[in-house]
């Protein structure tokens, strides 16, 4: 099956007016097929909703995602001056390089999954050294946002065409499904403060413990988070307001990636808090593109929560994860395998002759 279409080269502002929801018509005409397989109505439970996403995705009941690519933006933080990460910030640099090298969690996730690992300098401080990882880096890291913006929003616009541009990319190279990775020291505190300012929730609810810290460090990072909202007072309105003051050059770099699987039509699966937020800025500035993105587990950063229910997006996997990298993603590639090939592979009740009246729907009414 051959999906793709011939595209021409554009940036994100152009492509946000081209963008047009899912095929509402494909996903009904798939939950009336998916109910017509050789089963109780629904019990396949969120499998069954899973397969109509991807249908109004497709635009096509019969659909399967053959290449799967994981894209890890990764850049560096100032407001790690601040001291609110528990891991020194050379990691950042150090864990993109292992990632190519294919020993780091989503590495080896991917790997069992058949999936690429796409790692991007969007804003690591120091060259990389690798020509592994693709160069896209808009600046050295971001400034300390609690002293000021974190970035100036042109560098924030860089930033997410240069993941729009990544990710059409690799959509031209034969990628038909993108999952959303992250590296960058520091990045849980950048998230809380702009899931904050998106959402108006309190900080005591929204800020984490991040790679692991104490009850002081935390209480730190909470102070850090306050300051910055209040010393840069970012745009509830404007997203890239909010995302150039106290965001990162990682969450840019994803906004964009969002962005341009909806334009290519074409899923895009959301990981942990850092890459919901980036979802969540990316449907601000183009709300059709929410319907492309698929929330994969449930992150345990306390942000998270409130991101994924303002999305209306409700992962499907429980698995007390909080490692980022874009690992829920490829935990997730087999699952939306597993979606196809109840479409494709399943027998229905007139093949058998079989009257499906006699059976009961006990689906659940919630999607996914």
């Amino acid at each position: 099956m051959n999906r793709r279409k011939e595209t021409k080269r554009m940036d994100y502002k152009q492509a946000i007016s081209e963008i047009r929801g899912a095929d509402a018509g494909a996903a009904a005409r798939a939950r009336a097929y998916c109910d017509s397989l050789i089963k109780p109505p629904g019990s396949l439970g969120r499998l069954e909703e899973l397969a109509v996403r991807l249908a109004g995705v497709a635009g096509e009941i019969h659909c399967e995602f053959i290449k799967p690519a994981v894209v890890v933006m990764a850049a560096d933080n100032g407001v790690y001056a601040e001291g609110v990460a528990a891991a020194p910030q050379s990691f950042t640099l150090s864990q993109a390089v292992n990632m190519t090298r294919g020993i780091c969690g989503v590495s080896a996730l991917s790997a069992a999954a058949g999936a690429e690992v796409v790692v991007v300098d969007i804003g690591i401080m120091n060259e990389t050294g690798c020509a592994a990882i693709v160069d896209r880096n808009v600046r050295r890291g971001t400034d300390n946002m609690a002293k000021g913006p974190a970035m100036a929003r042109g560098d924030a616009e860089a930033a997410i065409g240069n993941g729009f541009e990544v990710a059409s990319g690799l959509f031209e190279k034969g990628v038909d499904i993108l999952g959303t990775g992250e590296m960058g020291i520091g990045n849980t505190t950048s998230t809380s403060a702009c899931a904050i300012a998106l959402l108006g929730i309190a900080p005591e609810s929204a800020v984490g413990r991040g790679a692991g810290l104490d009850d002081e460090a935390l209480a730190r990072k909470v102070g850090v988070v306050k300051k910055a909202l209040a010393v840069n007072a970012p745009d509830a309105g404007d997203p890239i307001d909010i995302v150039s003051k106290v965001g990162g050059l990682d969450i840019a770099g994803l906004v964009g990636c969002y962005l341009a699987a909806a334009y290519h039509r074409i899923p895009i699966l959301v990981d942990g808090a850092i890459s919901a937020v980036a979802a969540l800025v990316a449907s601000r500035l183009c709300p059709p593109a929410k319907d492309f993105m698929i929330a994969t587990h449930r992150s345990t950063e306390p942000s998270y929560e409130a991101v994924s229910k303002e999305l209306g997006l409700r992962p499907f996997l429980e698995m007390e994860m909080r490692l980022g990298e874009g690992s829920g993603c490829a935990l997730a590639f087999p699952i939306v395998n597993a979606a196809c090939a109840m479409m494709n592979g399943m027998g229905t009740f007139a093949d058998i002759s079989f009257d499906e009246s006699v059976l009961v729907d006990i689906r659940e009414t919630e999607d996914v």
